[in-house]
């Protein structure tokens, strides 16, 4: 299961934080929780559905937590000389630098947005109606449009 939907998984922790020892831990973490959940899990949903739905709740909670704690600025002298300029990429990352500033339930609707999952599926894993999918949708690219 781990080896089928990874991509899945680091999908939502990549999503939730861009520092790699960070994505590490919500990667474990949401391995933990799957496995704490895997006997309950009921099967009213697709298994893919079942493990957005733990992955976005586990890296929501954990967002949740960080900021109840002080911030903890790490030291780095990473320099990436090989950083894309072009373009496409610049949109890339400024995309991702918007969504970033979004409310957690809020980048969690976009990223299943993002991964071409249907307004149905979304609001099973987020537990809204297929219309309040369709109207957050708009009310967020509204907001990331107004983002400078």
């Amino acid at each position: 299961m781990v080896r089928e939907h990874k991509g899945t998984i680091y999908t939502v922790c990549y999503m939730f934080s861009q520092d790699n020892e960070e994505v590490a831990d919500l990667f474990q973490e949401i391995l933990i929780n799957l496995w704490k959940g895997s006997g309950t899990f009921r099967g009213e949903s697709s298994l893919n559905s079942w493990i957005w739905k733990v992955s976005l709740n586990t890296c929501i909670s954990s967002d949740r937590k960080k900021k109840r704690l002080p911030r903890k600025e790490p030291l780095s002298m990473n320099i990436n000389l090989f950083e894309d300029v072009d373009e496409g990429s610049r949109q890339s990352n400024l995309l991702r630098e918007r969504i970033s500033k979004l409310g957690p339930f809020d980048r969690a609707i976009v990223l299943l947005w993002l991964e071409n999952l249907s307004y149905e599926e979304i609001g099973q894993i987020v537990g809204i109606s297929t219309s309040n999918v369709s109207v957050r949708l708009v009310r967020i690219k509204e907001q990331l449009k107004k983002m400078q």
